[in-house]
């Protein structure tokens, strides 16, 4: 059965949609059957995968609003072992017609329900938002990364998304855990950054990844190519790729 991690933040800038691309594209790197969800309406994951949203027939928003089954919907990438759910702007209006519908914080986990024994790894881009689509990632999921950058304000925000996954796991979604915490676009040559790092390790210590991903401009670009990055950030990603298999057992650390 397959592990499902989103990746959340409701910050926007930090790095989460390049994590989602990347850090599965470096699962279907080491041969694990991965496949990205992208729950964002701005359908940033779509698009740097190499598919026009406006193009995109079906998506997750037929998924949860109209049950259509996630298998008819989800689409083959130009990489080995990774599949994409496509999003489109329609996942806008999905809150707003889910607000009145029975189980509404569930559709995604229903959505994915029959696919998830399908793949090793399932990778959901959430929005930048706290809002519904982001609280139904969030119940659907096994754990969750939170991408944090090193720079200015890096932690505003923090306390509000975990004490969000605080009331999740209360309430919603008992076996929810924090994958980690991912430190993103560090810069060695900043002193603020490595302020960032030693200010985040001392707050939540084993929370935070080894893994620390650097700034890379062909990392931050390569969205928009339509492939993940081939770059120092990259192997970053690979190494944050082998850091979760070895937490979760599937492989030895090394």
């Amino acid at each position: 059965m397959g592990k499902i991690i989103a990746i959340a933040n409701q910050k926007g800038g930090v790095g989460k949609t390049t994590t989602a691309i990347n850090l599965a594209a470096s699962m279907a790197a080491l041969e694990y059957k991965t496949l990205i969800v992208d729950a964002d309406p701005q359908a940033n994951s779509t698009s740097g995968l190499g598919f026009n949203p406006k193009e995109i027939e079906y998506s997750i928003y037929e998924c949860m609003v109209e049950n259509v089954n996630a298998r008819d919907v989800i689409i083959n990438t130009d990489i080995n072992f990774l599949n994409l759910l496509p999003s489109h702007i329609d996942l806008v209006g999905a809150e707003v017609e889910m607000i009145n519908l029975k189980n509404r914080e569930d559709k995604m986990k229903e959505a994915l329900r029959d696919v998830k024994n399908d793949y090793d790894f399932i990778i959901i881009d959430c929005s930048p938002s706290l809002g519904l689509i982001t609280i139904n990632s969030l119940t659907a999921s096994d754990s969750v990364i939170i991408p944090v950058q090193c720079e200015y304000f890096a932690l505003e925000g923090l306390g509000k998304l975990l004490n969000t996954i605080k009331i999740i796991q209360s309430r919603l979604n008992t076996s929810l855990e924090i994958e980690g915490i991912l430190l993103t676009m560090y810069d060695l040559r900043v002193r603020l950054s490595n302020q960032v790092v030693d200010e985040v390790n001392a707050h939540f210590q084993q929370m935070v990844f080894s893994t620390i991903i650097p700034r890379n401009i062909r990392l931050s670009e390569s969205p928009s190519f339509g492939v993940p990055a081939e770059s120092k950030g990259a192997v970053s990603y690979l190494n944050l790729a082998r850091e979760i298999l070895a937490k979760n057992g599937m492989v030895q650390p090394g």
